[in-house]
């Protein structure tokens, strides 16, 4: 896989990292922790395309320093029982990051992370059930990148259920749909722009099964981190108010 970057795609990849180390068979199935899975299956779709980094919540700043901020092209979120032990202050320089062109791409629970429902303007909230449904991941925007090499549909035996309805704004573009086992439907890859920054949201991951080793889903996840990528990553730049005047109106200063 190429990008449109003249250099590998700067990845950060986020975790938790406390279901793994406080619940024994989530550490069967993620010895390394989620992050881990998650930075193995972006390296292996996108090979020299990418620099892959991981972090995680203990770490000081949460491992989400300015300077690895600035040095990252897309970051990637999975938080799940410590949203709120995300620093306020974290959160505000992530959310400045993505509106001057940093990539997110938010990963299942990662929908009621402080970062993410900062950035939608809405509550994130769903249904859910975790008694190892059936899903099926379908395509409904073929044509775009994110579902290259994708197969239609992706099945997963057994993972936790999302159903509607599922509080976040329309999106820009709805890339894939899930069906559970029980019936239910849910809009489970979602593209969004706030400022100069892209988001992607993909539901598939709870900690409890093995889906972060999934060939598909590791695919889906490294398209994504492929997408949200700036076309010009090294002009990361702040929205800001600027005031013209009459013959200076292109060259206005900033406010």
């Amino acid at each position: 896989m190429t990008t449109a970057t003249t250099h590998p795609v700067r990845v950060t990849v986020w975790g938790e990292n406390r279901h793994e180390r406080t619940e024994q068979h989530v550490a069967a199935i993620y010895p390394d922790g989620m992050h881990t899975a998650i930075a193995e299956g972006i390296r292996e779709n996108l090979g020299g395309g990418c620099v892959v980094r991981t972090a995680t919540l203990d770490e000081p700043e949460h491992g989400l320093t300015e300077d690895v901020l600035a040095e990252t092209d897309v970051l990637t979120w999975w938080g799940h029982a410590a949203h709120g032990e995300v620093a306020d202050e974290v959160v505000e320089r992530v959310h400045r990051h993505v509106l001057s062109g940093m990539g997110l791409v938010v990963l299942h629970s990662g929908h009621w992370s402080k970062i993410f429902i900062k950035l939608m303007g809405t509550t994130c909230s769903l249904r859910w059930r975790a008694e190892h449904d059936r899903e099926l991941v379908w395509t409904v925007n073929p044509t775009h990148p994110i579902a290259a090499g994708v197969p239609h549909p992706i099945v997963i035996d057994s993972d936790e259920m999302y159903g509607e309805f599922f509080d976040i704004p329309t999106p820009d573009e709805l890339v894939f749909v899930s069906s559970f086992s029980g019936g239910e439907v849910f809009r489970s890859g979602c593209t969004f722009r706030r400022g100069h920054g892209k988001i992607f949201y993909f539901r598939p991951g709870d900690q409890a099964y093995p889906t972060y080793h999934h060939s598909d889903v590791r695919r889906v996840i490294a398209n994504g981190v492929r997408w949200t990528c700036s076309d010009n990553p090294g002009e990361r730049r702040y929205p800001t108010l600027r005031r013209h005047d009459t013959g200076d109106f292109f060259p206005g200063p900033a406010q």
